[in-house]
């Protein structure tokens, strides 16, 4: 599992494998294909569940990676956002630079949006 999926987890909450796999016994013994059931999509409110996580808190995830990364008790290092930006595709300097790590943030919102999530458009520029 990547990084961003540790990040997409912690906010969108991890999804119960056992809820999606039938149990033994309830797995059909015709074995002709069938169509799959329709699986109804929800958006997360990317934004509601973060204020939730930082209520209380004196965090600027809003504009920060590692304040973000840190919201979601993650490892906000150079090293862990090096790794993040080589796996969101950033080409620039991984040198820790406000460039990068504002770069890193905006990739990570985008990517959540990609994935389901509600993020506000000033988030995303």
């Amino acid at each position: 599992m990547g990084i961003f999926s540790s990040i997409k987890d912690a906010i969108f909450g991890k999804k119960a494998v056992a809820a999606t796999t039938p149990a033994p016994s309830a797995i059909p013994l015709d074995t002709t294909p069938s169509a799959p059931e329709p699986v109804a999509v929800t958006e997360v409110d990317v934004i509601a569940n973060l204020e939730e996580m930082a209520s209380g808190k004196d965090l600027n995830w809003r504009t920060s990676i590692v304040d973000l990364m840190k919201l979601l008790g993650m490892d906000a290092s150079l090293q862990e956002r090096k790794d993040l930006a080589m796996e969101l595709g950033y080409t620039g300097e991984l040198e820790g630079s406000a460039e990068m790590n504002i770069w890193l943030h905006k990739a990570v919102m985008r990517e959540l949006a990609a994935n389901g999530g509600k993020v506000p458009a000033e988030l995303l520029d």
